[in-house]
């Protein structure tokens, strides 16, 4: 197997356990967004929460709201909806269905996915599952920009354009791939100067932890940092608002014994359903201007 080979798969298992778990509760709900969803125009956070609260939202990601904090997670990143925004690998689409509405009307939002021409069928069943999103809501999705994030051509953005760069639960894949520093690296080139990068991710016990093997999701915080600052970012803030003290983060199947993905399936889910969510670092980096 040629190391190409080798770190497609890898990427591949690592998308398998967590991209597509929205997709079918997603493609369920095409309700129109209720009146509610019209916030006045000068009011960024309104129209934030509105749209986190609109029913274009499927029940079941609405439900993971308590522990994904969508509308102060983006206020820590410092969203405003004139931004270009590049989501990275945003297979699933939960965070789709919020940004892509917000950044509509005023703003840009890039999904940075498989590459259509190089990418196998396995890996672009994640952009099929996102065109299938899009198709639903038209007059909410139809001017999103779908880019490229793969191990060999990353293409996110025109460069120096972007606003903000975010990425949610990725670095675990990444690491497997052997991906990681191209990843930020084309993140810093995206941004403009001054440009923030939000990360959100599983927090390992082990503050220096790399994830070397597949099937690790938790990554050390000090890691990630010195991962990312490592190519030219600085870090400016960190947040508590995706903490959760209940992670024991010694489960049978790693993170995916907790919701939502139930990897032990009905064993012991009382007991998981009590846990959560994983607990999760939040960090805000910038692209220095100088």
């Amino acid at each position: 197997m040629s190391m190409h080979d080798e770190s497609r798969r890898a990427a591949h298992r690592a998308l398998r356990g967590a991209g597509m778990v929205c997709v079918v509760a997603l493609l369920a709900a095409c309700a129109a967004v209720p009146d509610k969803g019209a916030a006045p125009p000068g009011d960024a956070h309104a129209q934030l929460v509105a749209l986190v609260e609109g029913e274009h939202r499927s029940a079941a990601n609405r439900a993971r709201d308590v522990y994904r904090h969508p509308v102060e997670t983006l206020e820590f990143f410092g969203i405003a909806p004139d931004m270009e925004v590049v989501e990275l690998w945003p297979f699933g689409g939960w965070y789709t269905e919020i940004l892509a509405p917000y950044l509509r009307d005023r703003g840009i939002y890039y999904a940075a996915a498989m590459d259509p021409d190089r990418a196998s069928p396995e890996e672009l069943r994640y952009n099929e599952g996102l065109e299938q999103l899009f198709s639903t809501r038209p007059d909410l999705y139809s001017r999103v920009r779908m880019s490229v994030l793969d191990k060999n051509r990353m293409e996110i953005a025109p460069p120096g354009t972007a606003d903000l760069v975010v990425s949610f639960r990725n670095i675990h894949n990444w690491v497997w791939a052997g991906m990681e520093k191209d990843v930020f690296a084309a993140a810093f080139r995206a941004l403009k100067p001054g440009g923030v990068l939000g990360v959100v991710e599983h927090r390992h016990p082990d503050p220096d932890f790399e994830p070397r093997q597949p099937g690790q999701g938790y990554v050390g915080e000090e890691y990630a940092i010195r991962l990312i600052e490592s190519a030219g970012f600085r870090l400016t803030g960190r947040s508590g608002v995706n903490d959760n003290p209940r992670d024991t983060k010694d489960y049978p199947r790693g993170v995916w014994t907790l919701p939502p993905t139930w990897a032990e399936g009905s064993k012991d889910r009382e007991k998981y359903a009590a846990i959560g969510e994983s607990d999760r670092f939040t960090l805000r980096f910038v692209k220095p201007r100088d």
